[in-house]
């Protein structure tokens, strides 16, 4: 074998940059460092290992010495405790030393033994003195030694208890006298050792404080039953012994140390959920005496800034601050009941409902139905994620069958706000507190509970509303407004003072103006006059308009904000805004419907100076600016007249945006007649929104199957509108009503006429919104509360008079009957009664076992108001409402209000303005402004009758009524042009005739004025159609 190889030794070469001596020292290093690690596992491990060897060995030795200590007990007193006497219990017997030793809750043989001396415990206090038992004739000498005995006894005896509180929960309220009980032994022993006559009684109630009592007490309670109910009506030993504990530190000072708020009577005992419903007995005691005053005072002082110290250990669906929440305010029905505790313990009641509030999730509850397609359930709606029966004790505290709001508002108001405007000065600093406190209250109560549980309570029962406004107005007069820095935040320097009060007043004011009739608003001027009103409009308008358009809308990085003292989440500026913004807007459009039906200002008042500008129309007109948020939001600010040149701007953009498609598409439809309707939806029905935006082409066959002459440029159409329109809206169709004042609605009976009313009701709202779409006037007298729905508003009961003033009467009769309504036997049913059938209806669930009384009949009056002008017409609505919307989207037809929108429908009820006619005409063929023909024409067309003005605008324009602003706005122009053969002076065979598409009228040069007019009559009253043309 030959070698083949290199037999040079070659140089290894370390590419990593470090030599072998470099790593052999971090490979060093490194398992030195485990090493260290491992030795010092090694010892902690070594040391646990001891410390718990010496914990088991003491542990073992206790119970060793715990058991010796048992059989030393028992051969020396007996198994039962037979050789027990008075003399066991003194301090130089070992009896209470050494059951208090080995005494453990967890062995049943040493509960039965702790129960039997609990027996002899309370029969010898009853033939002697409880302190002569355990200390003989010299308490001072030996006090040390019998209040240590004294307070472990207590607390092992409660401890008993708590140990078996599962086998006995179901016996836990039995009363005192059933002392065969072992448990009612146990806590009558309990209630004599802390007796508040006993010298110990401070150290030991105490030491059983430190030692967590009341988180005991909590174990203990949870196991009762939510439904169970004390049969022998008296007060348990549970209840006793919870009533000697919690009142020891009520009005009376004492040296006991403080407790932690963790392991308070307020933060274990209140949190339990449905705490008065399993202690009946305690519920009275801690209602009727300091011990409500000091605990919920207890929680009002430690809640803003300890909010964590209320327990969690139930279930998520009922934690420990709903849980208060309840509780507090169903013991707060007791306190305030009596007017004596109501003014010191209101303020801390609103201070703990307030935190709580703003910590729980919004709970909606509706009661009534909603005005849409769908039943709504009437049962409560969780979406909170409280349990259900948590939620309806929170929110039956604040309905109209408790008090509790009522007493809360008026304790914390009387003595500090006057609800007449007796003093021009500026308010006080306990008038500030109270509106700051009940303010701050209400908000957040608003935005966590559904509104239709308060607000009947506030508007009716309180006088909330008018001592409000009294503070607004006097802080407005003096030009000082106070800072509520303590509720809001975070609140910046330049934040507007009247922000939370306005806030609160708006959503109030307006739900009692749902209810309020005419009487009470214009002739009894309840609850504000109608001086007060002009006052009120102008300060609103100017606080809206200075939160829409002056203050911006968040706070600038640079301005310094002031601290929120109660942390309240729900009382943010920002959400503050919001409420007050919507709640400005939403009264002031209120206050303008009751202008609209009787003036009692001038309708200049609603607008702000600022919103008329040149500069504010043309944002507006532009869209996406402040001015189009401000139009949408407070349309009321600017004048009609604006708002329709920016609903005339919006209507030829869509115009224009439509242009492209209808160019390619042109729809001409053949309607006969005598089937005018039924021809029109069954060809107009199936167009879509695009091709409804687009132009339409109508011919008319006449009765003999003829189609009549004339090309439609617009004008045919225009009639064939106004006819369609007379036709489908008639009352003898079916599809609507009308009231007493001639007004149309829906037929709450139409489905009984016909079959598929419903889509005939979406053809007609398309109809509608194409008249409207293309600038048609249309004669069509709408109810209000019909025209509502085109804004998807809901109706109230002041709009029932203009359906059923009957039914209006003796709902005021109801309102203001002052005997017992249910005398009466009126339930919450109502009966309908269409085209003979008679049907019985609940108005709510369970409504025909609902006894109308004095605490509801606000509601059922409500409820039949929304019955009659929202429930029985809402199928009717919605698909009228839906064809309306694929031509007039919502936020357009929000500009406006009903009778605004009637205006945009029909045009002005006044006679045509012949003046404002002739500045907006044209002349052709020879005619111009000054010719004689045209001076007669002019003459003539004055002299005509109202009604005979508007058949000749029909026969003109095709529309019996003129542009809403004028004949400015008429789109072409109109024109008169000379008909005839030139050179030809005499015509007088001829009639007028006209061109509708071109708004032309073709007048020949008649010599006498009584033939113009004869010849003019007799074309404008033709029933030829457009033959004539």
């Amino acid at each position: 074998m030959f070698f083949s190889g290199d037999p040079t030794s070659r140089k290894r070469v370390d590419l990593g940059g470090r030599s072998n001596k470099e790593r052999d020292r971090q490979v060093l290093l490194e398992q030195t460092r485990e090493e260290r690690k491992r030795r010092l596992a090694v010892r902690l491990q070594n040391s646990s290992a001891t410390k718990i060897q010496k914990c088991f060995r003491g542990k073992k030795a206790f119970d060793m010495a715990r058991s010796e200590v048992r059989k030393t007990f028992c051969s020396t007193f007996g198994e039962n405790c037979q050789r027990v006497d008075w003399n066991c219990f003194s301090t130089n017997s070992d009896f209470l030393r050494q059951l208090l030793f080995f005494f453990n809750a967890s062995e049943d043989n040493d509960i039965a033994i702790l129960s039997q001396v609990c027996n002899l415990l309370l029969q010898y206090v009853k033939h002697g003195d409880v302190v002569n038992l355990f200390a003989g004739n010299d308490y001072s000498a030996v006090e040390p030694l019998v209040s240590h005995r004294v307070k472990k006894l207590a607390l092992i005896c409660v401890h008993a208890v708590h140990q078996k509180r599962y086998d006995w929960s179901s016996q836990l309220l039995m009363s005192v006298e059933s002392a065969a009980m072992p448990f009612v032994r146990l806590l009558e022993a309990v209630a004599c050792l802390i007796n508040p006559k006993l010298p110990w009684n401070c150290k030991v109630v105490g030491y059983l404080q430190q030692r967590k009592i009341y988180c005991l007490f909590r174990g203990i309670i949870s196991t009762v039953p939510q439904n169970a109910s004390n049969l022998e009506h008296r007060t348990s030993a549970l209840e006793q012994v919870l009533m000697l504990v919690a009142s020891h530190v009520g009005d009376h000072p004492c040296s006991c140390p403080i407790v932690d708020p963790r392991w308070s009577f307020s933060s274990q005992l209140l949190s339990i959920p449905f705490l008065w419903h399993r202690l009946p007995h305690f519920k009275k005691v801690f209602s009727a005496n300091g011990l409500s005053k000091y605990y919920i005072h207890q929680i009002a002082c430690y809640l803003p800034s300890r909010a964590d110290v209320l327990p969690n250990d139930v279930s998520a669906n009922h934690p420990g601050y709903a849980c208060v929440l309840a509780n507090v305010l169903e013991a707060a029905t007791w306190i305030l009941s009596e007017p004596k505790f109501a003014s010191d313990r209101a303020a801390d009641i609103i201070t703990v409902s307030t935190s709580l509030l703003d910590a729980l999730p919004a709970i909606t509850s509706p009661t009534e139905r909603a005005d849409d397609d769908d039943d709504m359930p009437m049962d409560v709606d969780v979406k909170s994620g409280l349990d259900v029966d948590l939620q309806r004790q929170i929110t039956a505290a604040f309905d109209s069958n408790s008090r509790l709001l009522e007493h809360l508002v008026n304790a914390l108001f009387r003595g500090t706000l006057s609800t007449n405007y007796s003093d021009p000065s500026g308010p006080s600093d306990a008038e500030v507190e109270a509106v700051g406190s009940i303010c701050a209250f209400l908000h957040v109560m608003f935005n966590t509970l559904p509104l239709d549980v308060t607000m009947t309570v506030l508007a009716y029962r309180t006088d909330i509303v008018p001592a409000l406004w009294n503070f607004i107005k006097r802080c407005h007069e003096n030009q000082r407004w106070p800072y509520f820095s303590k509720y809001i935040s975070p609140l910046p320097a330049d934040a507007p003072g009247w922000l939370l009060p306005v806030s609160v007043f708006c959503p109030i004011y307006r739900y009692m103006l749902k209810i309020v009739d005419n009487e009470e608003f214009y002739e009894q001027q309840k609850p504000l006059s109608l001086k007060d009103l002009k006052s009120l409009i102008l300060i609103l308008k100017q606080a809206l308009w200075q939160l829409l358009w002056i203050i911006p809308s968040h706070t600038s990085p640079t301005q310094k904000a002031l601290p929120n003292l109660l942390g309240l989440k729900k009382m943010s500026i920002d959400n503050l805004k919001s409420r007050a913004r919507i709640g400005l807007s939403e009264l002031l459009t209120q206050l303008q419907d009751w202008n609209n039906r009787l003036p009692f200002t001038s309708e200049s008042d609603f607008y702000s100076q600022e919103a008329t500008s040149e500069n504010f129309v043309s944002q507006a007109i532009l869209g996406n600016t402040r001015a189009s948020e401000i139009i949408k939001l407070a349309p009321f600010l600017a004048p009609f007249t604006i708002r329709v040149r920016i609903f005339t701007s919006q209507l030829a953009n869509s115009k224009q945006s439509a242009t492209s498609h209808s160019a390619l598409t042109r729809h001409r439809f053949k309607i006969r007649r005598s089937r005018l309707l039924e021809d029109a939806f069954d060809q107009l029905s199936l167009l879509s929104e695009e091709d409804l935006k687009g132009p339409i082409r109508v011919a008319f066959v006449n009765e003999h199957g003829v189609e009549e002459a004339g090309i439609d440029g617009g004008g045919i159409f225009k009639d064939f509108m106004e006819n369609i329109t007379r036709a489908a809206f008639d009352v003898q169709y079916g599809l609507f009503k009308e009231t007493v004042d001639h007004l149309l609605y829906p037929n709450p009976g139409s489905g009984l006429v016909h079959e598929h009313h419903l889509q005939y009701f979406r053809f007609l709202g398309s109809l509608l919104g194409k008249a409207m779409y293309e600038g048609i006037l249309v004669d069509l007298p709408f109810a209000t509360f019909f025209l509502s729905k085109l804004k998807q508003k809901s109706n109230f009961l002041n709009d029932l008079p203009s359906l059923d003033p009957e039914l209006y009467r003796h709902l005021l009769f109801l309102k203001h009957y002052h005997g017992d309504l249910s005398d009466l036997e009126l339930y919450f049913v109502i009966v309908n009664n269409e085209y003979g059938e008679q049907s019985e209806e609940e108005l709510l669930p369970g409504g025909r076992e609902m006894r109308v009384t004095n605490s509801n009949v606000i509601m059922f009056i409500h409820l039949v108001a929304n019955h009659r002008l929202n429930y029985q017409i809402r199928g009717q609505s919605t698909h009228f409402l839906r064809g309306f919307q694929q031509l007039i989207p919502k936020d357009w037809i929000d500009m406006f209000n009903e009778h605004e929108i009637q205006l945009l429908i029909s045009g002005s009820l006044e006679s045509l303005d012949i003046d404002d006619l002739r500045l907006n005409t044209n002349y052709a063929g020879g005619y111009h402004p000054d010719h004689e023909i045209i001076d007669m024409f002019w003459e003539v067309l004055k002299s005509l009758s109202s009604d005979n003005q508007k058949k000749f605008l029909k026969f003109v324009t095709g529309c019996s009524r003129g542009p809403l602003l004028g004949f400015e706005y008429l789109d072409p122009k109109f024109c008169i042009q000379r008909a005839g053969v030139p050179g030809v002076e005499e015509h007088g065979d001829r009639l007028p005739t006209s061109a509708t598409c071109m708004n032309l009228l073709k007048l020949p040069p008649y010599r006498t004025k009584e033939q113009m007019q004869t010849k003019l009559l007799y074309a404008i009253n033709s029933e030829a159609g457009f033959d004539l043309s």
